[in-house]
């Protein structure tokens, strides 16, 4: 019995020095390094949210501090003390270090990630070696006592096989291992430090991963679900997705654009290196299954924490829009057009009624006749402007372009508003340069343009006032300005007076059609030429239009 007590001392003291050395081993791995990797963590987590507050920014600064005082393996003081200058300057302003910020966490983990391989693999061969001799000892035992030897064997073998088994689980970087042992004794606190362990080395593993994983899926997702074709680039112009529409419509595999400068993707692709570079406004025309659709180009920077990180370019389809629109003007051009014989055929009459040979008219007769001749007239006149309307926005207007004289334009022009200017007691003042060269244009629509603006400064200039006609030279070109100096346009209005049925309210005077300055502006464009406008309430407004020289 004595020598069976020694045998069991032997054996409680061998079995008590090795696993109390694992246990130190893993206590060790665990102050050692594992705070480390926890304290990198926390300082991780904390700068993906630094904007979140004080406590964010708190949390930070404790678990550098922790992490300075638990320096334990070769080349971590390195990566600390960066991460603390690297810190410092981020504190300050420079948000240009978080990315080395993140290095150096990733290196202070690297570091403590390899010394918990090395010591594990140290605590592997203490135990294994300590599951030797216990083999040995207790071999000796059962020939002495088969009870005995039957329960301590078990006792002491079994844990050290699980602490064994599951060390080289979590080498084996399965982190989901777990000890249960029940005692209170070193096997239940090392199953504790051991479960620790394990939990923490898991949660590093899948949290920031799962979460990642998840973000980008439901990134995806929402892109994917857009019905207008989205491309998405990086602040290096690198593509980082393009939806289904969007590969349709550049007839591209996905792979020929993720992740590939845009520069490059569009050497081989027209619609690509246009939607790039071309930054014209106008609906941009795609024939897609031998059908002509029109898109509307859009283009967004993608901002986070006020930074510009990238942008994104979405063509939005507007080929029904363009249909209806289309329909609009050809219904236009055919009701003007029908409108046009009816009213050329009352004109005629009213003629008629004017000539002495088909009877003599009473003064209230006539009177009539004038309302009606000029009703008739306006209906003409409103008539001709939405055929030459409808004329401009299909494209077709009709242009001989060649060289004229500025005087020759003014003077088509005097001659066409000076009955009404007369009639309102309006001077016109002209001014115009001596031999002023040519322009580019044709006469008949630019001078239509003139009478135009003229006709309108006339009508709102109050009676017995003045119109400033002048022409000047602007370098390459010539440019025409009628000012008046009337009520003027509000600065709410100034933004819309070309647009088409646009009139501004409450302006005093003969109501139009809304359409002349609109068909103003698409006849001096088309002639390569520009057209604006500059007012002020209560002190006139001054219209002018520029024609590139001959």
């Amino acid at each position: 019995m004595l020598f069976l007590f020694a045998m069991l001392l032997l054996v409680g003291v061998l079995g008590y020095y090795y696993l109390n050395k694992v246990n130190r081993a893993a206590a060790a791995i665990l102050e050692d390094n594992y705070e480390s990797v926890e304290y990198a963590g926390i300082m991780l987590r904390a700068a993906e949210h630094w904007q979140q507050g004080d406590s964010v920014r708190r949390n930070f600064e404790s678990a550098l501090v922790n992490q300075e005082k638990n320096v334990t393996e070769p080349g971590e003081a390195i990566y600390t003390q960066s991460l603390r200058s690297q810190f410092n300057a981020f504190r300050n302003g420079d948000t240009a270090q978080l990315p080395a910020m993140r290095e150096s966490l990733a290196g202070i983990m690297d570091v403590n990630m390899k010394a918990i391989v090395s010591k594990q693999d140290k605590t592997r061969k203490a135990a294994d070696k300590a599951l030797m001799y216990i083999a040995i000892i207790s071999g000796l035992c059962f020939l002495l006592g088969i009870v005995f030897v039957y329960n301590f064997p078990g006792y002491i073998a079994n844990p050290i096989h699980e602490l064994t088994e599951g060390i080289r689980q979590i080498a084996d970087r399965k982190y989901e291992q777990r000890l249960h042992f029940r005692s209170g004794d070193e096997f239940g606190e090392l199953a504790e430090a051991f479960n620790i362990m394990a939990r923490r080395l898991n949660e590093y593993e899948h949290s920031n991963l799962a979460r990642i994983l998840f973000e980008k899926q439901r990134a995806e997702a929402v892109i994917s679900s857009l019905k207008d074709a989205t491309i998405g680039f990086d602040n290096k112009n690198i593509i980082l997705f393009a939806n289904a529409e969007a590969l349709q419509l550049l007839s591209l595999p996905e792979a020929s654009l993720v992740g590939k400068p845009a520069d490059e993707a569009a050497r081989h692709n027209d619609l690509l290196r246009h939607l790039l570079h071309d930054k014209n406004p106008a609906p941009v025309k795609i024939v897609s299954e031998g059908k002509e659709n029109f898109f509307l180009r859009e283009s967004a920077d993608i901002v986070y924490n006020s930074e510009i990180i990238g942008h994104i370019i979405v063509l939005r389809n507007i080929t029904a829009f363009k249909e209806q629109d289309l329909a609009k003007t050809h219904f236009i051009a055919t009701i003007s057009h029908e409108l046009k014989t009816p009213l050329a055929a009352t004109d005629l009459s009213l003629k008629l009624l004017d000539d002495a040979r088909t009877g003599p008219l009473s003064a209230e007769q006539r009177e009539l006749v004038e309302g009606i001749r000029e009703d008739n007239r306006r209906m003409i006149r409103m008539v001709s402007e939405l055929l030459d309307f409808s004329r401009a926005e299909s494209g077709n207007i009709p242009l001989q372009v060649q060289p004229v004289s500025p005087a020759d334009i003014l003077r088509y022009a005097m001659e066409t508003v000076s009955r009404q200017a007369s009639g309102k007691e309006v001077e016109i003042n002209v001014v115009i340069p001596e031999n002023a060269a040519p322009v580019l244009a044709d006469a008949e629509k630019s001078a239509w343009v003139l009478v135009n603006l003229l006709t309108n400064a006339i009508r709102y200039s109050p009676p017995k006032s003045k119109v400033d006609m002048t022409v000047s030279d602007e370098g390459h070109s010539w440019r025409f300005s009628v000012r008046d100096y009337g009520k003027g346009i509000d600065a709410t209005f100034r933004e819309k007076i070309f647009e088409r049925f646009f009139r501004v309210p409450e302006a005093e005077g003969e109501k139009g059609t809304g359409l002349g300055l609109a068909i103003a502006r698409e006849f001096i464009e088309a002639q390569n030429g520009r057209i604006g406008v500059e007012s002020e309430p209560g002190r006139g407004s001054h219209f002018w239009f520029s024609l590139p020289k001959a």
